[in-house]
């Protein structure tokens, strides 16, 4: 195992690292915190499936395909997370899309999860999963528990595994649920060690463990990996690179997204409500929140729902009554799955507003918004469907809808239907 100082010195090498995932995921803003309630309402649309016997006989259509779409658009961190589920006709794995007894099993498993407050609860739901040997389905499930219990298990793949090796020496496993549970004592005693620079949330040592794993931050135990493959590292830190300047010009369209939308709404006589961390956002000169509501009413929702509405990017609410008209969610590279999972959210935290809900994308994106809303989880799942703006559309129409429009049904000559 790596000492206690050389840890320390990795620990705040990564913090210091603008282009670590410290820095471009888990201090990210809200925009991870935005994932938590979403995954965990697709988690529990998997258990309904399963129990209901709608679960298909392919991750492909299934909640499950969902929810961990909403994992691995949390940024390069979890890339990759969703392979493992994939299923393999000619290997049978992961063996629960056609043995009703393993998908069962896996239901029950992850009902256990949601409903667990408890690590001992949690560890128990894992040593009675692992006897089953289900094949194919280890701690890549791992990753779904992470954003149901963030500061009791951390999340696990090839890199994070690497990192382990790297950092603390021995050759785990990564498909060995005894060898996570292994890792996971440790984590969390360096955790514990560490917790001033690190965080009682385990993405934060998870994303370390990346870091060194993808050797992007070397050490002793990955030194040699990272020498004997410097392209395939150099590549690794162009590409981060590239996100961090393709996630600046996102954040700039976004905002400009928003201001349309907090114009038209105002223009149209509504109340405009703006995501509690964007309201400084400024566009034009402007913070996004001016002239804005400073809270929503209160609607008698649990706190966790409220703060979920909290964070769609615009609401358009009747001045009179309060109640939402109209909802935006601004698409992004990182927050298209969750965004969808927050309108659907709130249509059924709100079923009598008659609230009409919107994605706003970019034109080049347009096939892919279009085939993410016609996901058959989505469809069959009897929540209110979701229409489309374009930002071109929005943008250029921008003037003449604030000019022309009586309220929100003008959005109509704008807006595609799927």
């Amino acid at each position: 195992m790596a000492d206690t100082d050389a840890v320390r010195e990795a620990i705040q090498r990564y913090r210091q690292d603008p282009e670590s995932v410290y820095n471009t995921w888990f201090t990210h803003g809200e925009e991870r915190l935005k994932a938590f309630r979403t995954i965990r309402r697709g988690v529990m649309d998997v258990v309904t499936q399963i129990r209901d016997g709608s679960f298909p006989n392919d991750f492909r259509g299934s909640a499950l395909e969902t929810v961990l779409a909403a994992i691995t658009e949390q940024k390069q961190v979890f890339q990759g997370a969703a392979h493992a589920f994939y299923w393999k006709p000619k290997l049978r794995i992961p063996d629960i899309y056609e043995n009703r007894e393993n998908q069962l099993a896996f239901g029950r498993f992850l009902d256990a999860c949601l409903r667990a407050s408890r690590e001992e609860q949690l560890l128990a739901e894992i040593h009675r999963l692992d006897p089953l040997k289900i094949k194919g389905l280890g701690p890549a499930v791992a990753n779904i528990l992470y954003f149901l219990h963030p500061t009791l298990l951390s999340p696990s793949n090839t890199a994070m595994v690497n990192g382990f090796a790297a950092l603390f020496g021995g050759n785990p496993k990564l498909g060995s649920w005894t060898d996570y549970l292994a890792m996971r004592a440790t984590i969390l005693e360096v955790n514990a060690a560490h917790q001033s620079l690190l965080s009682k949330d385990l993405g934060a040592i998870a994303g370390l463990l990346f870091e060194v794993g993808v050797g992007r931050l070397a050490m002793p135990g990955n030194a040699e990996t990272a020498v004997e493959f410097e392209a395939k590292r150099q590549k690794v830190i162009t590409a981060r690179h590239q996100e961090m300047a393709s996630d600046a010009a996102e954040e700039s369209q976004h905002t400009a997204m928003q201001a349309h939308l907090v114009t038209i709404g105002r223009a149209l006589g509504y109340d405009v409500w703006v995501a509690r961390n964007d309201r400084q956002r400024e566009w034009e000169g402007r913070a996004l929140g001016e002239h804005c509501l400073r809270m929503l009413p209160a609607y008698g929702l649990p706190a966790d729902v409220s703060q979920t509405i909290e964070l769609i990017d615009v609401l358009w609410l009747d001045r009179n009554i309060g109640a939402v008209q109209c909802a935006f969610e601004v698409e992004k590279s990182t927050s298209i799955y969750s965004g969808i999972l927050r309108l659907h959210d709130l249509a059924l935290a709100l079923a009598d507003h008659d609230c009409h809900l919107f994605l706003v994308a970019p034109e080049k994106r347009e096939k892919e918004v279009v085939a993410q809303l016609q996901r058959p989880a989505l469809r069959q799942s009897g929540r209110q469907r979701i229409a489309y703006i374009l930002f071109e559309m929005l943008a250029a129409e921008c003037a003449a809808l604030c000019r022309y429009g009586d309220d929100r049904g003008i959005l109509s000559k704008i807006a595609h239907s799927v």
